[in-house]
C-alpha cells in the first residue's frame, strides 16, 4: 500500500509541475535541434524503398513569410512526414525565389532612402546589393521555416539564381527550341519604363482610373466621308496599322471602301472585321495599334497586320512617331 501510495503521490507531484499552457519555446527548439543533429530529414538513395519527393514552392526573398506560407508549408510537412513514417525514401527540397522585379523594387527603395539610385551606383554595385538583400531576407525565411518545424532536407537548400538551376533552365529551353516545341518571336509584353524591365501578367496590378474618350475622324482613302474612332489613348494612333469593326455591326455592313487615311501621319491603313471589337464601346470602330496593346496585337496576328512601335523604352515618342512628336513624353504627346 505504501508503495502504491508513494507511486500515486509521485504521479500527482509530477503532473502538478506541468505548466498550465503549452510552452513551445522549451519543446519545439529542443526537438527540432535533435532532429537536425540526427539528420532525420536527410533523404537517402535506398533503392529498396519507394521514393516520395516535394519541391517547396520557393518563397520570394522580398520579405518574410506570412500566414499563407504557414498554412502551405504545414500541409506539405504533413504529407512528407506521413510518407516518411510509411518507410518511403522521402525528400522535401527547400529553397527561395529571387522574385526578379519585386526584389529589385525592394532594393531600389532602400537606395532611395539613402538618397541614391541604381544608376548612381552602377550595375555591378546594384547586383551586389541585391545579393546582400537575398542573404538577409532569405536567411530570415529559412529560419522561419525551421521554426515552423518544416522537415526539409536542409543539405539540399537551393536558390532560383544558383548556377546549377540557371544552367538547367537554359538547357531545357534550348532543348525544347531545337525539338520545335517552343518558338522565338515578337510578342506584346508588360513593360515598365521606370524599371526598364518586363513584367509578368501576375505582377501587374490593374486599377480603374478616370479617363477621357477622344473621338477622331479617320477620312476614307477616297477623301469622301470618314469613320469616327473613339479612344482613350490618342498618342498611340501614330502607330495605328488598321481600323477594326465588328462583322455583325449593322452600321458598318456597307462601308463605301475598306481603307482610311490615318490622321496626322497621312498613312493609308485598311479596315478589318474582327469579333473582338465591342460594338457598344465608343463608336464601335477600334484603332488597331499592335505594338502598344495586347488585344490589338492579337487582332494584328489574325489579319497579318504590321506592327509599328512609336515609343522607346522610356515611354518617349521615337522617330516612328513623326518629326512633330519626336522626343515628347507619351502624356505630353497625348495633349
Amino acid at each position: 500500500m505504501e508503495s502504491s501510495s508513494d507511486n500515486k503521490n509521485t504521479t500527482i507531484s509530477t503532473l502538478a509541475d506541468l505548466p498550465k499552457a503549452y510552452e513551445f519555446t522549451a519543446v519545439e527548439k529542443k526537438w527540432y535541434d535533435f532532429w537536425q543533429e540526427e539528420k532525420k530529414f536527410r533523404a537517402t538513395m535506398d533503392e529498396g524503398s519507394p521514393s516520395f519527393s516535394i519541391v517547396i514552392p520557393p518563397p520570394n526573398v522580398t520579405g518574410v513569410l506570412h500566414v499563407g506560407h504557414a498554412l502551405n508549408n504545414t500541409l506539405q510537412d504533413i504529407l512528407v512526414r506521413f510518407r516518411r513514417m510509411q518507410g518511403y525514401n522521402t525528400l522535401w527540397v527547400p529553397g527561395t525565389d529571387h522574385a526578379g522585379i519585386a526584389t529589385q523594387n525592394v532594393v531600389e527603395r532602400q537606395l532611395s532612402a539613402e538618397g541614391v539610385s541604381r544608376h548612381d551606383i552602377g550595375r555591378r554595385k546594384f547586383v551586389e546589393r541585391v545579393w546582400e538583400w537575398k542573404e538577409e531576407s532569405g536567411g530570415q525565411i529559412i529560419n522561419q521555416l525551421k521554426r515552423l518545424g518544416c522537415s526539409c532536407d536542409w543539405e539540399r537548400e537551393r536558390f532560383t539564381m544558383d548556377e546549377g538551376l540557371s544552367r538547367a533552365v537554359r538547357e531545357v529551353f534550348t532543348r525544347l527550341y531545337k525539338e520545335g516545341l517552343i518558338y522565338r518571336g515578337d510578342y506584346i509584353i508588360n513593360w515598365c519604363p521606370r524599371c526598364h524591365t518586363a513584367l509578368a501578367d501576375l505582377e501587374v496590378e490593374h486599377e480603374p482610373t478616370d479617363g477621357k474618350l477622344y473621338n477622331i475622324r479617320y477620312p476614307f482613302a477616297s477623301g469622301d466621308g470618314y469613320l469616327v474612332v473613339a479612344t482613350t489613348r490618342p498618342e498611340t494612333m501614330l502607330g495605328d496599322t488598321a481600323v477594326a469593326v465588328h462583322p455583325s455591326d449593322e452600321r458598318y455592313n456597307e462601308l463605301p471602301e475598306k481603307a482610311v487615311i490615318l490622321p496626322l501621319v497621312n498613312r493609308k491603313i485598311p479596315i478589318v472585321f474582327d469579333t473582338h471589337v465591342e460594338r457598344e464601346f465608343g463608336t464601335g470602330a477600334l484603332k488597331v495599334t499592335p505594338a502598344h496593346d495586347l488585344n490589338d496585337f492579337e487582332i494584328a496576328s489574325r489579319h497579318d497586320l504590321p506592327s509599328l512601335k512609336v515609343m522607346d523604352d522610356n515611354g518617349v515618342m521615337n522617330n516612328e512617331a513623326g518629326e512633330s512628336y519626336f522626343g515628347l513624353d507619351r502624356f505630353e504627346c497625348r495633349k
